[in-house]
């Protein structure tokens, strides 16, 4: 006899008991930065302030008549008009002119200057120049003293037509702070000026 096989019975789904379902898995939230923790960047230190350079350039201006330089060019001008005449005869007749010159602008304007000893033409060219340097630096100067003794030369004068006048005290104070110490500061930066152009020219024919 042939034995029936019997029908596989599949398992009966209790109702109660539902599928259990895989979690869903969510994309990845990448974490929200909070903007008040966001990482600072170093900051620059804060560049320093500019600095006012306008009380050493005053100084400067006003220290300007107390330094070596000043006196030695003042020197310069004082010398380079008879010491340029005198050298006009003696190089005619064959004296070393030009060298001395050199040696007078090396020691007191500080420029070496070596070339060719056309002391002649330096002494005759120089003349006119160094005349009128002259003239303004004994000019210049002198105010200074006659200013800042303004008394002296005033006293027992009437003061009312005078530059700060009626009084004394206003005319002293006028001539000594325009005419002593204005001249006082004017004349170094002028003396510097005239300097330069007299250094040129030496430059021009000595070297």
């Amino acid at each position: 006899m042939a034995i029936s096989e019997k029908p596989e019975q599949k398992p009966q789904r209790n109702p109660e008991q539902r599928p259990e379902r895989k979690p869903e898995q969510r994309p990845e939230q990448k974490p929200q930065r909070n903007p008040e923790q966001t990482p600072q960047r170093k900051q620059k230190p804060p560049l320093p302030p500019p600095r006012d350079d306008s009380a050493v350039r005053a100084w400067l201006f006003v220290r300007e008549a107390f330094t070596a330089g000043t006196w030695r060019r003042v020197a310069y001008a004082l010398l380079a008009f008879p010491v340029g005449v005198l050298c006009v005869p003696l190089a005619l007749l064959g004296a070393p002119t030009g060298r001395w010159q050199r040696g007078l602008v090396r020691r007191l304007l500080g420029r070496e200057l070596s070339g060719s000893s056309r002391g002649l033409a330096h002494a005759t060219a120089a003349v006119p120049l160094n005349l009128l340097v002259l003239a303004v630096t004994l000019y210049g100067w002198s105010l200074v003293p006659m200013n800042l003794g303004w008394p002296l030369r005033a006293a027992g004068s009437d003061y009312s037509d005078a530059w700060g006048g009626p009084t004394f005290a206003g005319a002293w104070a006028f001539h000594a702070i325009v005419g002593g110490f204005g001249f006082l500061l004017l004349m170094p930066w002028l003396g510097r000026a005239l300097a330069a152009v007299q250094l040129r020219l030496a430059a021009a024919l000595l070297s």
